[in-house]
């Protein structure tokens, strides 16, 4: 039940970008559009938080006494989802996917294998292995059957250093990302519950996008505000938050029944299925493209790479 409970909460990260991708358009600005979706985000788990009876308090006496790394849940989020942003513009669509992918992969099997974060230690093994390459491979699949020749093209034309310190940072975001579920994994213990530690990691997200916010504001000279626009704004757009702060939520509550490294493939295997929906039906106003057989095949190679990693 948690595994399926996971894979839904990755279906709904894509459908998130999209959502995003809309309330960009409203308001002017990748970053504005960020911390609207934190500040939904919050809004929605501080609410469960009342609905199930757990009030808002935080314990911050207690957090002061843990480890300063205890904090970092929402920077690392930020950097991911600012990261993505930036490399799709520079790398194109399937270097987007898998680098970071190949960073979340050996960044989760890293922190299982040391039980770095004060995680479930556990060991790597050659299967565990085979099952990650698996796993990329068969994002491999999927993210070449949606690549735009002519992007490609603009890559090959294109190679530099700069491209490569790109991909460096591609790997490193997914890294991030990762850590992030280790460490509000051990935060969610602390404070005694997931939704809390959800809570406080999109808190940190918000004070430093708030900041970057400001600064580009006084960098740019003018503010990148809501855009005025005749067409009208479809509800749903302002739905982004929820789906992040539910993905987060599994985040944290899976890592504490199978690891990091199995979340990050749970729900990676969950965002596939999702961004292959999105595509399919053109969804929250996407571009259509359709299911083939590339990206089926793609998908059931990433359920064997997810078996061998768990089942054997």
């Amino acid at each position: 039940m948690s595994i399926i409970l996971g894979f839904l909460a990755g279906v709904g990260l894509p459908i998130q970008t999209s959502v995003n991708t809309r309330l960009r358009k409203k308001v002017g600005s990748p970053y504005n559009a960020s911390l609207v979706s934190f500040v939904v985000a919050l809004l929605f788990l501080s609410a469960l938080l009342l609905i199930t009876g757990q009030g808002l308090h935080i314990p911050l006496a207690q957090l002061l006494n843990e480890p300063a790394w205890i904090w970092i849940g929402g920077i690392c989020g930020l950097v991911f989802l600012t990261g993505n942003i930036l490399l799709f513009s520079k790398l194109g669509g399937v270097q987007t996917v898998v680098l970071p992918v190949l960073g979340q992969i050996l960044m989760g099997l890293i922190i299982d294998n040391f039980g770095l974060f004060y995680s479930q230690k556990t060991p790597l093994s050659v299967f565990r292995i085979a099952g990650a390459v698996m796993v990329i491979l068969g994002v491999v699949l999927v993210s070449m059957a949606k690549e735009n020749k002519t992007a490609s093209e603009k890559l090959q034309k294109s190679e530099s250093t700069t491209l490569w310190i790109w991909r460096a940072f591609g790997i490193f975001a997914g890294m991030l990302s990762a850590t992030q579920i280790a460490v509000n994994g051990y935060l969610g213990k602390v404070v005694g519950s997931p939704i809390k530690a959800s809570a406080i990691s999109f808190t940190v997200g918000i004070i430093f996008l708030a900041i970057i916010c400001i600064v580009l504001h006084f960098k740019n000279g003018k503010s990148e505000s809501f855009k005025n626009e005749s067409a009208k704004n479809p509800w749903w757009m302002w739905i982004g938050g929820i789906l992040g702060g539910l993905y987060i939520l599994a985040n944290v509550y899976l890592s504490r029944i199978v690891g990091t490294g199995m979340t990050v493939i749970i729900l990676l295997i969950g965002s596939t299925t999702g961004g292959i929906l999105v595509d399919h039906f053109g969804m929250f106003e996407s571009p259509k493209k359709p299911i083939n057989a590339q990206k089926i095949l793609g998908v059931l190679i990433m359920i064997l790479g997810a078996a061998a990693i768990k089942l054997l």
